[in-house]
Formats: C-alpha cells, structure tokens, sequence
C-alpha cells in the first residue's frame, strides 16, 4: 500500500490559479464535459472496488459489505445526475409578481460557482470525500479535494489512482494536515464543502469570512433515538445495534444515545445483548463484521469516556484492546442524561449509553437540553408519539423505526442544523448548493411611454399610476372601484396630457 505523500505548500496556490484558469475557458460549463467526467467516476469506482476495499481496510478494518456502503451511493448519485443534469441546469422562468414587468423576459441561470474546495472525511473516506465531489462537477465547477490525511491509505490510494480517469486540467487533489488545509484555506474560492468535526468547522468558517467564501458544512451531534414502549422489541434492538456499531460507531449519524421509559429499559437493554451477540459472535474482537477505531488518538479520547462511568452501569462490552484499536460494542445502563463525558459530547464511536425516563416529556427535554442534531431517530407505530417528538424538537433530519437508511436516500436533502451542520446535499440539492443562481431580466425597449412614468419630476398622477403597477389593486371591492377609477384618470393625464396635479413627496 503506497504511503500518503503530502503536497509541497509552496505548490498550493498554483494549483489554485491553475484551476481558475482553466475554469475561465468555459469548458467545465459545457454538460457534455459534465456528463462525461461523471461517467468516469462512475467507472473508476467500477474499476477500483478491489483496490478501496483494501485502502480502506486497512485504515478501518472494514468489511468489504461496509465498504460496499462507500461506493455504491456515489455511483447511484452519478447516475442520477447525468440523468438529470439537463433539467437541473435548464434555466427556470419564474412567474412574475408585478404588473410593470410583464412584458419583459424573466428568468434564472444555474451557473457554477467557479474553483471549490471539498475537504473530506476519514470516517468514511470514499463516500463522504466524492459524493460532494460529483455534485461540484454536476455543478460545472473546478474541483480541488483535499481528501483526510487521517485515513491515509484511501487518501493515498485515491490521489494515485483517480488522475487515470478524471481531466486534470480541472480536477486536483492536495494532501496535507494542518499547514496544507491551511494554504489552501488562506487563498480566495469559490464555496468550501467541509465534512467534519464541529470545532475544526468553526476554523473552517472563519478562514472562509475573510473572502466571503460560501460554505456548506456537514458536521455531527448527538443523535438521540427515542424508542416508546410499543417498540421495544427485537427488530428495534437489530436496527438500532446495526446503526450504532456500523463502522464501529465512526459515523455521523450514528444513534448515539438511547431514550427509553423506564419501565421497558431492561427489556431493551436484554434485546440489545442478544442482537449484539448475534452480530459479531461472543468474542466481537475476532469478528470480520466489526471494525476498529482509526488510531490510537481516537481510541485514548473514547477509552477516557468509558473509563468516566460507574463499572457497574457497563452491561455490555467494555473490553478494550489498545494494541489493535479494539473497543467492544458496548452498552451503558442506566445513563444519566448529563454531567459526563459519555452524555455531554458526541461520542463517536461504539458506546451507546441508554437514559432511562419516566415519559415523552421528560426525553423530548433531554433531546432539546442537548445542540441540535444531525438526526433523530424514533422508534414507534404511533403516530401520535411520533408527530410529538418531531413537532416538539429540532434536527437535520428524522428517520422513523430504523437508523442510517436515510442518507442513502438520493431524493432527501442531507445536512445539519445549528450545531451539526449548514446547507445541504444529495440529488438535486448536490447541484443547487454548488450552483449559483444568476437573476436575469431582459426588458422591452417598447411601451416607454408608460416606463417614461417613472422618470422625474414626479407628481401625484405618476404616483397613482405607479401604485397600481407596483401594489397591484387592493382587496376590498370599494376600494378596488375607487383605485381604478383614479388609475384610469391618471393615465390619462400622464400619457395624452401635460398632468397638472400636485408634485407628491
């Protein structure tokens, strides 16, 4: 496996300026240009599956079905552009508001937005790198990644390999940690797509202010899941389990917290241990299911969380194995709601504490005492307990009786609120949110008579008509009848005589 070379910093803003000039040739505007870099994504993961499995193994220990999770739904967000693309980057008309201007020609350009700068993930280093990726190119723009030197066998693997099949005129990848990130942070763009942590996306954002660089920032939380007392069963405690431990707890929508009342905590809490033991065997350590933790910086900050709690709430798991990065799927019963590492902060990887509460009260509270997530889950067939927790909180997004399936989702916006998050992507809005969209007016050089009312000196016939054109008639039919009477009179005035009405401030 190569080992991930950083850029030179030097080499940075040429790198920039070179995209920029080629993006000023217009090339990455034409759609054929479009459609055909996005065919190629689409076969360059065809053609690489094996190659990222085993980058991204040996980064994650993951298994080649959760890396099947990496490239699959960017392959399908490819395909769903190309077919689209016409649509998306068709002009749209929009129905005119004001009567002054309904002769003229209205419409509004998707125009991209020039050189963007995606920064990506190491937790899922493929999905969440080249997903904003496509729709940058969608978008017609001039694409600089910077993918996570974190996960820097997929980075190195990428940053060799892709150059085979994306036009490099207009695609270019830096790799680097903070100096490099911040070359480029430090150089004027176009938008930045940061996926990430909430702390480096404050930097992010404050680097972005100093040009006015528009950002999109995809970040995290605690995604709480309400599970009420009609589901608490076993299909909760697989679809629960399944979202929590996939990637070995290493993703941004993970549950990464349980509410449950509390008479029907153990119950669920029994429901968990045998799914557990279902999934990854009695020793998950020697599972090929279950992953690891990225590197042992991880593993110390996750290991001094579970070494914050009472021993005797750890009812599953807690085994740790610092030597291959192990954590077991564990479960922390009953935790508290607050005032610990493990409840104040995301947690991120396979932890998953379980509050006990007396109602839905008091959980909608606990949910609403935290910064917004960047989902929440709700397990439950009523719709009244379900309509309640959504009403009554906010979030990203909510996923009702199951976890992770809604990011797969290509008609669903994905993205935070607050604290997880600004803007949006997926489908279409991966193509709104690198697009620009350029207002255009095209107005009639004829009837100037009537636009001659605009101009100065203005007088009170001016302003009558000029109401009307611009207010339109008023709701009441009196005074409907009375604003067309003065209309038509001042129209008069204004259009076949020199008007001698008052002049009006």
């Amino acid at each position: 496996m190569s080992e991930l070379e950083y850029t030179p910093i030097q080499d940075i803003p040429t790198i920039i300026d070179d995209a920029r000039q080629f993006y000023k040739t217009g090339t990455t505007k034409e759609l054929a240009f479009r459609k055909q870099q996005l065919k190629q994504v689409i076969r360059y993961l065809e053609d690489s599956e094996k190659g990222i499995e085993n980058a991204v193994y040996s980064d994650l220990k993951k298994h080649r079905m959760e890396v099947l999770a990496e490239i699959a739904p960017v392959i399908n967000e490819c395909k769903y552009l190309i077919e689209n693309l016409d649509r998306l980057a068709k002009p749209v008309s929009p129905k005119k508001l004001y009567w002054i201007n309904a002769t003229d020609t209205t419409y509004v350009r998707k125009e991209p937005k020039g050189v963007v700068l995606v920064i990506g993930a190491w937790n899922y280093p493929v999905h969440l790198t080249l997903m904003p990726v496509v729709g940058a190119i969608a978008a017609g723009n001039c694409v600089i990644l910077k993918p996570s030197e974190v996960a820097s066998h997929t980075a190195a693997f990428l940053t060799k390999t892709m150059s085979g099949y994306l036009d490099q005129r207009f695609f270019k990848i830096v790799n680097g940690a903070v100096d490099e990130t911040t070359a480029l942070l430090d150089r004027p763009l176009d938008h930045i797509f940061y996926t990430g942590g909430g702390t480096i996306g404050s930097i992010v954002m404050g680097k972005a202010a100093k040009f006015l660089t528009p950002v999109t920032l995809e970040l995290g939380g605690k995604s709480p899941t309400y599970v009420a007392p009609d589901a608490v069963n076993q299909c909760t405690a697989n679809r629960i389990a399944w979202g929590k431990f996939y990637n070995n707890g290493q993703t941004c929508v993970a549950p990464d917290y349980i509410i449950v009342q509390r008479e029907h905590a153990e119950s669920l809490v029994s429901e968990l241990q045998k799914t557990i033991k279902e999934f990854y065997g009695e020793y998950p350590e020697k599972s090929d299911s279950y992953g690891r933790i990225i590197n042992h910086r991880q593993f110390d900050r996750l290991k001094k969380c579970l070494d914050s709690v009472d021993p005797a709430t750890v009812v599953i798991g807690g085994q740790t194995n610092r030597d291959d990065l192990f954590i077991a799927p564990t479960v922390i019963y009953p935790a508290t709601a607050s005032g610990n590492p493990i409840m104040d902060n995301e947690i991120f990887g396979p932890i998953l504490p379980v509050v006990p509460v007396d109602n839905i009260d008091e959980a909608i509270d606990i949910i609403n005492s935290k910064p917004h997530p960047l989902v929440t889950y709700i397990f439950s067939d009523k719709k009244k307990e379900i309509n309640k927790v959504i009403e009554q909180s906010t979030s990203g997004g909510v996923l009702v009786n199951d976890t992770l399936m809604h990011i797969l989702e290509t008609s669903l916006p994905f993205g935070g609120v607050g604290a997880s998050g600004m803007g949006n992507y997926h489908g279409d809005k991966s193509f709104t949110t690198f697009s620009h969209e350029r207002s255009t007016m095209i107005k009639s050089t004829g009837l100037e008579s009537v636009m001659g009312a605009r101009y100065p000196p203005y007088n009170q016939d001016k302003y009558n008509l000029f109401s009307v054109l611009i207010y339109g008639l008023p709701s009441s039919i009196v005074a409907k009848a009375q604003t067309i009477k003065t209309f038509l009179g001042s129209s008069v005035q204004v259009f076949f005589g020199s008007s001698s009405s008052q002049d009006t401030n």
